[in-house]
């Protein structure tokens, strides 16, 4: 490891190995000398003086890239592009005068970032279905186990654990319904030449206008995609970036509130994320279980979410057909937002996978306060025997004030209960008042809600997506 100058924390300590490939050099110039052979083939298919020959030694050189000659030929001509070309053509001598043939750098440039970005979009979506398909666990295992719900984090009408989870799982759910419906309009730029125009290519075929229009379509073809956006400048619309970017903020501020919830649960001890035999919480108070993971995570998201809006502020600054201020900054934000998104969510399936609850004290925390929301009830009851619902409702009123006044300036227990039971307005016994605690009472439809999402939308999903599940997350530190 080299100790002496900066290494991205992204590719040491967040980012799994294969989305550092996808945006690693190896996979940018592999892809250029695939499409510089897909335009040679199609070239040829079309009509020009291009042999099988010269087709056959770009194939026989496609992946033993010379990356020796295109550094020093770069040195000297201070462009990437023409610097893989002329190394390319070093290894191809018979073809070498035919490769790039009509196209501008963002041939190659452009369409291997569309392709990068799709390939990069296939992980995390692996990853999203996984990360749903474990919260999918979790919620149907706890549907059922009341716990105190919050607004404004002050304890509110009960709902289940599960049932929480499913607010969750529902966010990331969209985040995928938003990933699929840019990763279904993902299309290559094409061969458009310098300004778009296809200007080159028209004067190469002669004129012939139907041969150019059959150009763009048997290049995608080859590459595996549906088609190549149908009008451009002289690059892609930085519009797609933004749309792409996008998407990835949506997973990390999904992720974000589910980590928030998370490291308030863990404050209230009800829920812990997994915490290894010899880790370490605190270097100071030894006792420390910090909720590192789920922190991670939330401050990762931020980044993305601050991330996605380069590729926006780009996509606005882009002048007439092109300008090279995007450059830069694409290659640095949208890479370094994949490899963000990656490290959230494998944070997110480390975490969801080993989510601890401890039932206990979400039963006391719920009993703490359960007597206050069981008024409604008891009132209800109280009236069903003979009482006056507004008068009723006055002296809960008083008593729910005196109650929670000695909890607060006494540290006594919640004692509503038992100023119910001594008050001879509600002629309601201990035992009665006892079944009024019951938590399942209190949830309403928070069981079947869980279970007719899980039924209805998530399993079907994840039964569809089979063979992309069963991943699991290697956290690094």
């Amino acid at each position: 490891m080299s100790t002496d100058r900066y290494i991205s924390p992204l590719s040491e300590r967040y980012a799994s190995r294969q989305m550092q490939y996808i945006f690693s050099q190896d996979m940018k110039f592999r892809t250029w000398r695939k499409l510089w052979i897909a335009l040679a083939e199609t070239e040829r298919e079309l009509g020009l003086e291009i042999t099988q020959e010269q087709i056959d030694e770009l194939k026989s050189h496609q992946d033993d890239i010379n990356y020796d000659v295109a550094k020093a030929r770069e040195k000297e001509v201070r462009h990437d592009v023409m610097s893989h070309v002329y190394a390319y053509g070093v290894q191809c001598p018979k073809a070498k005068g035919i490769i790039h043939l009509g196209a501008t750098s963002c041939y190659v440039g452009d369409n291997t970032d569309i392709i990068i970005m799709a390939e990069a979009l296939k992980l995390v979506r692996k990853k999203l279905l996984n990360v749903i398909a474990k919260l999918a666990d979790f919620a149907d295992r706890y549907k059922a186990l009341p716990t105190l719900a919050f607004t404004h984090f002050q304890p509110a009408q009960p709902t289940t654990v599960g049932k929480r989870a499913s607010l969750w799982l529902q966010e990331f759910y969209m985040d995928l319904q938003d990933l699929e419906y840019v990763q279904d309009s993902l299309r290559l730029l094409g061969s458009k030449g310098t300004t778009g125009t296809q200007a080159s290519f028209l004067e190469l075929f002669e004129g012939d206008q139907e041969k150019v229009d059959r150009l763009d379509p048997m290049i995608a073809e080859k590459m595996g995609f549906p088609g190549c956006y149908p009008v451009s400048g002289q690059t892609y619309s930085r519009k797609v970036d933004t749309r792409v970017m996008n998407v990835l903020a949506g997973i990390a501020a999904s992720a974000h509130k589910m980590s928030n919830d998370i490291r308030l649960l863990q404050h209230l001890k009800e829920v812990e994320e997994p915490f290894e035999k010899n880790q370490i919480g605190s270097s100071a108070m030894a006792y420390k279980r910090n909720p590192m993971r789920s922190e991670r995570i939330a401050s990762l998201a931020r980044y993305v979410m601050a991330d996605a809006l380069n590729p926006a502020i780009t996509s606005a600054a882009q002048w007439f057909e092109r300008t090279l201020d995007d450059s830069a900054n694409k290659r640095i934000s949208i890479a370094e937002g994949f490899l963000a998104a990656d490290g959230i969510l494998d944070l997110c399936l480390n975490v969801v996978d080993g989510l601890v609850v401890y039932p206990k004290v979400i039963e006391k925390h719920l009993r703490s306060e359960l007597p206050f929301m069981a008024t409604e009830n008891i009132m209800m009851d109280a009236v069903r025997a003979g009482g006056d619902r507004q008068e009723l409702h006055e002296r809960i009123r008083r008593l729910s004030m005196e109650a929670g006044r000695r909890v607060k300036e006494e540290g006594a227990d919640n004692e509503m209960l038992k100023l119910i039971a001594e008050d001879e307005m509600f002629g309601l016994d201990g035992q009665a008042l006892e079944a009024a605690l019951d938590p399942s009472r209190y949830v309403g439809c928070s069981v079947h809600q869980v279970e007719r999402y899980l039924d209805q939308v998530i399993r079907p999903l994840l039964s569809e997506n089979r063979e992309e599940l069963g991943v699991t997350a290697q956290i690094n530190v």
